[in-house]
């Protein structure tokens, strides 16, 4: 989120801030003049700012810094809970259903930060949401492939009978299934030079090869109305902004609220 003026009169104390919250924004203490006029060109993620309200006041260093490890704890926990849900809930619905994944990446200003998100159709139920794998430095490519190698690691612990994994990806999907028994038979080499993000796909090839036949992985086209596909693109923006490398299931209550 990038930061408003309203936003900053709610972390504010007595028109200031204390020492922890200008190093979270990354401005020096004692700041500079016009501090708060830089603040408002800055993005933050949500987790800082949720921080950043903890942590208004005027506050000893001491207790500053119990916020934020009293917080960082507070993610921690709910990133094992949110995890532990998501397996529970995954095979709660499984058993004898059909498993549709639909898998995307997405990166920011490509290469830059970048994040992958999965929705998992379990027969006529509603869509689990998934997003993680956030990089710093990543590509739109490394994206795609996260998710589906994701969707893979799903797949094979899935019991559902009928599986079809979906990716917009034609570059990914051609990686794993197509070009990488090539690569491979020529010890992970190719004639026009580097393999890019040889040692992804040399782990989601073995896994694709284990389960080929037991799985399917359709290309769709992206940004064309498809609900998984665009709930999956929606999960990977969503990625980049909590910066979340672990895979959480996103909660919501209607589907259109996540769509528009």
């Amino acid at each position: 989120m990038q930061i408003s003026e309203n936003f900053l009169e709610l972390i504010m104390h007595d028109f200031t801030l204390n020492k922890a919250q200008f190093k979270i924004l990354g401005e020096l203490y004692p700041p500079s003049a016009n501090w708060d006029s830089i603040m408002l060109s800055k993005n933050i993620s949500e987790e800082d700012a949720n921080l950043l309200i903890l942590l208004k006041g005027k506050l000893a260093l001491k207790a500053q810094s119990q916020i934020i490890i009293n917080y960082q704890n507070m993610i921690e926990f709910n990133k094992i809970k949110s995890s532990t849900e998501v397996q529970k809930n995954s095979t709660s619905l499984e058993i004898n259903e059909s498993l549709r994944i639909f898998c995307d990446g997405a990166c920011s200003n490509n290469p830059g930060k970048a994040g992958s998100g999965l929705a998992l159709y379990y027969g006529n139920n509603q869509p689990i949401l998934i997003y993680g794998e956030y990089e710093d430095y990543g590509t739109n490519n490394t994206a795609e492939l996260n998710a589906l190698y994701k969707a893979l690691i799903i797949a094979s612990e899935s019991k559902s009978k009928s599986i079809i994994i979906y990716s917009d990806s034609k570059y990914s999907i051609d990686c794993i299934s197509n070009w990488a028994y090539a690569w491979k038979s020529k010890s992970w080499t190719k004639k026009s030079g580097e393999i890019k993000n040889l040692d992804l796909i040399k782990k989601a090839h073995e896994l694709y090869d284990d389960i080929k036949e037991m799985i399917s992985i359709e290309h769709v086209k992206g940004h064309s109305g498809i609900e998984g596909n665009e709930l999956a693109d929606r999960m990977a923006l969503n990625a980049i902004s909590s910066k979340s490398k672990d895979y959480l299931e996103y909660t919501y209550e209607n589907i259109e609220d996540v769509l528009y």
